[in-house]
């Protein structure tokens, strides 16, 4: 269940987009939006070297007064919202505020690609992504609607994934979503026959279920990169989200090898979601 939500929140159209879903969800699952602003404060500042204190705490307050006016959206009535100010702008710090007030979920903006530059890699979108132990959904465009009706899970249905296969299920089944597993054939070392995949997957769902019921939701791809099935496949079904497994800080998960959650959260128009591993 989604019962607390978090929101960092920039000021930027991207942290508005991101905070809209996330007023969405919470009102869909009866949920708590903590917003979370940290401030933009120089190490001078900080310390205070030079300046007065007074000065200090007229920005603090300054700041505060900028982010209660932020919050004040029609679009955010009737949903309980728990303001939260950092005087450190340090993005592994959300995974610290999540675990602090225990919260399920966290909603984040992200510019995605423009022409060839990457803005996720590196990001502070992408910092969270790697610091998070709950899941990050990244949103990109202003979501009309909070319904995942359709969600496509990368999987590679090795036993690692079990767990968050179980997760994301948990967390799905209750908005009654239907999930589908990708799994991606590459033309490389790693390439499996038919029989070697449906062996795995038979392995994956008796120990992840015990039984082979969903089967029939596992759609088998064959592409030149994951991320390119992951997106091809997502499209093909019709999907409103896509959920990637992620390592965190150690790199993505066995055939995520490299990039390939931060690739599809930057190309991907819908919505992305990751669960850490």
């Amino acid at each position: 269940m989604m019962k607390k939500i978090i929101v960092p929140i920039d000021f930027s159209e991207y942290s508005e987009y991101a905070l809209k879903a996330a007023a969405k969800l919470a009102k869909k699952n009866n949920a708590e939006l903590l917003a979370l602003h940290m401030l933009e404060m120089s190490d001078i500042m900080l310390t205070g070297a030079g300046e007065q204190p007074q000065k200090i705490i007229y920005f603090l307050k300054l700041a505060e007064q900028k982010f209660e006016e932020f919050l004040k959206k029609d679009y955010l009535e009737g949903i309980s919202i728990t303001p939260i100010v950092k005087h450190f702008k340090v993005f592994s710090e959300v995974n610290e505020v999540a675990k602090k007030y225990d919260a399920d979920l966290i909603v984040m903006g992200s510019h995605g690609v423009s022409g060839a530059k990457e803005f996720f890699i590196g990001s502070n979108t992408e910092r969270v992504v790697r610091s998070s132990e709950i899941p990050v959904l990244v949103v990109k465009n202003d979501m009309l609607e909070a319904n995942f009706d359709i969600v496509a899970i990368a999987c590679d249905f090795s036993e690692e994934t079990i767990e968050t296969y179980l997760k994301a299920s948990n967390m799905f089944s209750n908005m009654d979503s239907k999930m589908y597993l990708i799994h991606v054939n590459l033309p490389n070392d790693r390439f499996k026959s038919s029989i070697e995949i449906e062996n795995e997957v038979v392995n994956f769902f008796t120990k992840a279920e015990g039984n082979l019921n969903n089967m029939s939701d596992v759609h088998y791809v064959s592409d030149y990169t994951v991320e390119d099935g992951i997106l091809n496949s997502a499209n093909k079904l019709g999907a409103d989200l896509i959920i990637v497994p992620t390592h965190g800080r150690k790199g993505l998960a066995h055939f995520f090898q490299g990039s390939v959650g931060e690739d599809v959260a930057n190309h991907a128009t819908l919505p992305v979601m990751t669960f850490k591993i």
